[in-house]
């Protein structure tokens, strides 16, 4: 075979070497595809295992709950004789080392903590993360050595990426919403989950800003006036728009800006990612975001016209039946109270959706409240065997804090916005028009506990309160382990007293002598006087010491059966010289773990 000599025939067998070369098959192009679709999907197996671990030791602590509720009117004994104390012995310290190994890891898991500047995670929160972080960015940098021996070859997990990214989605959108399935089946409440999916959401944005990058390097002057190429752009602008608003402070101060831009740039996101990972028919992913948003919202509105028929009703009589009293009770705390709706029940602990559309931006706002009532009435007090309490001036027996048992009550302190707000409608003292969503979250279950410690500041009584009303109710019913209950609250003023002091000084009356019960008031600016209950009279002080300053212990005119069963005390501390750093939220949370 005779080559050509001349300097155009060799220019011309160059260029069909050239072009034969470029014809050749690409050995890594197949496997890099077939890695890409495959390892979305293994990321996937490994968070249903995980998920489906979580459901069983959820599973198994709830068996647990239920067995041990099961012997506690055996360990309870008579209510008013007090506990009868368990036989010593190996054999029942050997059957309670599930119960301490259990509360050794709650211990670590979740009084244990990573402070880094304001942010304070628990260690559960923090192995969660880490996990989270390198299954992400193990399946998109292994096995990237090209046919030829380059290790992390970057055409290898530069469209990887952005599809493990893309995968994410419909977690980041379920862990973002109030009804999911993710709640029902781990028994993590969706105010727990709002973390994993701040979480999760920015743990994708750099794996995006990853593939973003990878892309860049690789030459993308081609794709530039493509659509789907401008789509991809403009939802990674979305998403980084969406991380900086998202931010702690930003949201804190400024949450009704978070709220309508975390709408607009979300709707942006998905958009523009669908139309973007269309072009490489991986649109399965971002498809299903919609459908579950779709879904919490129609089951959301489904629960506003159940719980709120009334307001829909043609009857113009009805209308006004669910509107909501609001009360300025201090310049820190507007109590809003709502006739409890039909079909409406909740649990101590739960938080409730409020839509005031005579108070918000929008109409169609909804801002989360803890619901500080309780679902049923305590009972009637008695102060001595069988006896009533002395009757009101109407000859009405007083239950254990009325106000707050069987209506929908919400303490809220005023800070801005929509609070801000309410607290002027509070000064005028008139009704306003309610929607309420709701209930949301979980409420722990304590009566399998010997004892319990309520722990709360300011506004976060709504919390502590209807908790700890559940705690004496299920006492005095027989239903509770409990043998020792402390409440403690931390306010600012004594005036504050009156938010809870009729639902406190009736409970009193109606804890079980057999219940170990302590009430301890923390006032940070020292006062001259001590506010008194609503239900107690001839309080008579004694002064003790404190390190931080002067401690008033009160005792409260009980009945004889019950004075000495109850500690009351009242604190009056002065701060003023402490930094400002422990009035921080989250140094008052460290001190309470």
């Amino acid at each position: 075979m005779a080559f050509p000599s001349t300097k155009e025939g060799t220019t011309a067998f160059g260029n069909e070497l050239l072009v034969r070369a470029a014809r050749a098959p690409n050995p890594d192009r197949t496997i890099r595809i077939m890695r890409t679709r495959e390892y979305p999907k293994q990321i996937w197996y490994f968070l249903s295992c995980f998920i489906a671990l979580v459901s069983f030791f959820q599973a198994i602590s709830f068996l647990v709950r239920r067995y041990r509720r099961s012997g506690t009117s055996g360990v309870l004994g008579d209510s008013e004789k007090g506990p009868r104390e368990p036989s010593s012995g190996s054999r029942i310290q050997w059957r309670r080392l599930p119960y301490a190994v259990a509360n050794l890891y709650r211990i670590v898991a979740f009084r244990s903590t990573v402070t880094m500047g304001s942010y304070s995670l628990n260690l559960a929160e923090v192995l969660v993360t880490f996990m989270y972080i390198i299954a992400l960015f193990t399946w998109t940098f292994i096995r990237t050595t090209s046919s030829s021996g380059v290790k992390f070859q970057i055409s290898y997990w530069a469209n990887r990426s952005g599809v493990l990214a893309s995968s994410q989605f419909p977690l980041i959108t379920v862990l973002g919403t109030k009804n999911n399935a993710l709640s029902l089946i781990t028994g993590i409440s969706y105010e727990k989950l709002n973390y994993l999916h701040r979480m999760t959401a920015r743990v994708v944005f750099v794996l995006l800003c990853l593939h973003a990058g990878s892309r860049i390097r690789l030459g993308v002057d081609e794709d530039l006036g493509e659509h789907w190429f401008q789509m991809g752009v403009t939802a990674g602008c979305a998403f980084l728009l969406l991380c900086l608003v998202s931010v702690r402070p930003l949201r804190a101060r400024s949450y009704e800006l978070f709220f309508y831009s975390h709408m607009v740039l979300v709707l942006l996101i998905l958009v523009g990612a669908y139309s973007h990972t269309a072009q490489f028919h991986f649109q399965k992913y971002v498809l299903p975001c919609l459908l579950i948003w779709g879904l919490d919202r129609f089951i959301r509105g489904i629960r506003l016209v159940l719980f709120n028929y009334s307001y829909f009703s043609f009857s113009s009589s009805t209308r006004t039946s669910l509107d909501a009293n609001v009360e300025l009770l201090s310049p820190d705390c507007v109590r809003l109270t709502l006739k409890r709706p039909p079909h409406f029940h909740w649990s101590a602990g739960q938080t409730a959706y409020l839509i005031m559309p005579t108070v918000s931006t929008l109409p169609f706002e909804a801002h989360p409240f803890t619901i500080a009532s309780i679902d049923f009435t305590v009972g009637t007090a008695t102060t001595e065997e069988g006896d009533s309490p002395p009757a009101t001036p109407t000859g009405e027996k007083k239950a254990a804090g009325p106000s707050f048992c069987k209506e929908l009550i919400f303490l809220i302190n005023p800070r801005g916005g929509v609070t801000k707000r309410l607290a002027e409608a509070a000064e005028k003292e008139v009704t306003i028009k309610t929607y309420i969503d709701g209930p949301y979250g979980h409420s722990p279950d304590l009566s399998s506990y010997d004892t319990s410690v309520f722990v709360a500041g300011g506004s976060g009584v709504s919390y502590t309160l209807p908790m700890f009303l559940v705690t004496v109710k299920r006492v005095r019913d027989g239903t509770s382990r409990c043998r020792k209950v402390t409440f403690i609250w931390c306010i600012r003023g004594s005036e504050s007293i009156h938010w809870i002091s009729e639902a406190l000084g009736n409970t009193i009356l109606l804890a079980p002598r057999s219940l170990d019960m302590s009430i301890c008031i923390f006032v940070t600016r020292a006062e001259s006087q001590v506010a008194r209950l609503a239900n107690t009279e001839n309080i008579s002080p004694t002064s003790s010491t404190n390190p931080l300053g002067t401690a008033t212990s009160i005792l409260l005119n009980l009945p004889p059966n019950l004075r000495g069963e109850v500690i009351w005390l009242f604190l009056s501390v002065d701060l003023s010289p402490l930094p400002a750093l422990y009035a921080k939220p989250f140094v008052f949370q460290f001190l309470a773990r």
